[in-house]
């Protein structure tokens, strides 16, 4: 008897401890505070608010352990348009909610996108004005590299979850730049639209979404071939967005219709639309495949829906212009 009590709690504490391993944080750019928001999902509110030192980033990414962020300032401009030329990238320990470290670019090159590559662990950081991907080792924080992109205004990055290649979101030249992430070389550009925004991969690492800005549609890229071979027509023109764990759907924010359009990748049509906050920007879904969460730029919060009803369940208050996202396992 005593075995079995033994025994059970011994399966109640790893079951414990499996569930808070899958526990996990939020981390929001926050633009219009020059700040990044620590979010407890669960609580549904900010827990920390970290300043970025009087300068505005707009992208983020954890590291793989979840214990650090990366914060490029890209500064208070938009793609293509006058103002300021960010030139660095600060560390955030998202325990403390300190500035921890920092990445010096040495001059204005507007980075914006981080990204770790899968396999090799480095950091990648779009840096549009070099029309580069700039190579980072985040155990010393020292560039190490680059991939040259042939592209201006490669704003976003999406690597395939193999390592091997990277495909880059060229803003107004409106393309998408294909590179050999080991070689690192640039294959081809893959024109797309005189206008285009955000990108994200496959779990399977077939497809390659990106948001045509000219029309009300997603371009669908196909990796075995580096050709543009679906047009997916939506409501209004997308923006953010992110797949499902389980390859099912695709999730993608429509900022003028207050929406996020879900993409059926069986056969890319949309099947759905949720109602969300105002003028939605990014999407990160939880690792489990249960939440989405939206960053609603306008209304200054986070909504989570919910993927087993199609329903937002919480609206979380974030600060004004809500709009990068990642997801910080384990904290």
């Amino acid at each position: 008897m005593k075995l079995r009590i033994l025994v059970c709690a011994l399966l109640l504490a790893a079951a414990g401890a499996v569930a808070c391993a899958q526990q996990g944080k939020l981390v929001v750019a926050v633009k219009g505070e020059q700040t990044m928001a620590v979010v407890d999902p669960a609580a549904g509110k900010v827990t920390a608010t970290v300043p970025e030192g009087g300068k505005t980033g707009h992208e983020l990414t954890t590291s793989p352990d979840g214990r650090l962020a990366y914060v490029p300032i890209y500064g208070n401009s938009g793609v293509g348009q006058p103002g300021t030329d960010g030139s660095n990238m600060v560390v955030i320990d998202i325990a403390s909610a300190k500035i921890v470290g920092n990445v010096d670019f040495g001059h204005g090159v507007r980075p914006h996108l981080p990204a770790f590559g899968p396999k090799d662990g480095m950091l990648y950081v779009t840096t549009e004005l070099d029309k580069t991907i700039t190579i980072i080792d985040p155990k010393t924080l020292k560039i190490v590299g680059a991939i040259p992109t042939g592209q201006p205004e490669s704003h976003m990055l999406a690597i395939a979850h193999d390592g091997r290649r990277g495909y880059t979101a060229n803003v107004g030249p409106g393309t998408v730049s294909v590179l050999d992430m080991k070689a690192r070389k640039l294959l081809k550009v893959i024109p797309v639209s005189s206008n285009t925004q955000r990108i994200a991969i496959s779990m399977d690492d077939k497809w390659v979404f990106t948001a045509d800005q000219t029309k009300p549609q997603m371009t669908v890229i196909d990796t075995g071939t580096d050709t543009a071979a679906h047009w997916v027509p939506m409501e209004a023109i997308g923006y953010g967005g992110a797949f499902t764990p389980d390859g099912r759907w695709f999730l993608i924010t429509l900022p003028d219709k207050n929406k996020v359009g879900v993409i059926d990748l069986k056969t890319m049509q949309v099947v759905r639309t949720v109602a969300v906050g105002n003028y939605p920007q990014a999407i990160v879904v939880e690792p489990d495949g249960k939440t989405a969460y939206v960053s609603c730029m306008h209304s200054g919060m986070v909504d989570a829906i919910d993927l087993a009803s199609w329903s937002v369940t919480k609206e979380i208050a974030i600060g004004k212009q809500a709009d990068g996202m990642a997801w910080a396992a384990g904290q």
